[in-house]
């Protein structure tokens, strides 16, 4: 059986094969155990809980969290979007990553994952928010997926491993 293009994209654009495998795992997982979620269009929080989950089986010795706003004890800061940021605003603006593969509490961070349905409009933002995570915060990879909701079917049309 071939594997889909979703899959072979992932692994053959990913910068680490280990991690993509990882997370190949967990989105065939919710692609296949959730969809539903995906078909009933429901809330991207909701998508990305379920996706956090099988995430946590595949890196067992990682934490991993969805909306996670913390760098050690302070709020996790990006100028991911300077021509927003008032110009008394030294620290940047707080960020919430979808889904982090991380350490609680070290500057050890392992990915980030954005996640759009593909009724959620541009990534740009998104894409921003990533590669700010890696500059910024130190995050080793980051991962941009867009999933495919509505009545014809679960699956994902869009992904975009961050490597600059």
């Amino acid at each position: 059986m071939s594997m889909p293009d979703w899959e072979r994209e992932l692994i053959e654009k990913a910068p680490d094969r280990d991690v993509a495998e990882h997370v190949r795992a967990a989105v065939s997982r919710l692609l296949n155990e959730d969809a539903y979620l995906l078909e009933a269009d429901v809330n991207e929080r909701s998508i990305s809980h379920r996706l956090a989950l099988y995430l946590e089986e595949e890196f067992l010795d990682w934490d991993v969290d969805c909306e996670y706003n913390r760098d050690g004890h302070e709020p996790k800061r990006l100028h991911v979007n300077p021509e927003s940021i008032p110009s008394d605003d030294t620290q940047g603006t707080t960020v919430y990553p979808d889904i982090i593969v991380h350490e609680r509490g070290k500057r050890s961070n392992l990915l980030a994952i954005e996640i759009k349905k593909s009724n959620g409009g541009g990534g740009d933002v998104d894409f921003r928010k990533l590669r700010g995570l890696r500059n910024e915060l130190g995050y080793q990879y980051a991962l941009f997926l867009r999933f495919q909701v509505g009545a014809s079917g679960a699956s994902l049309n869009e992904l975009r491993w961050s490597v600059d």
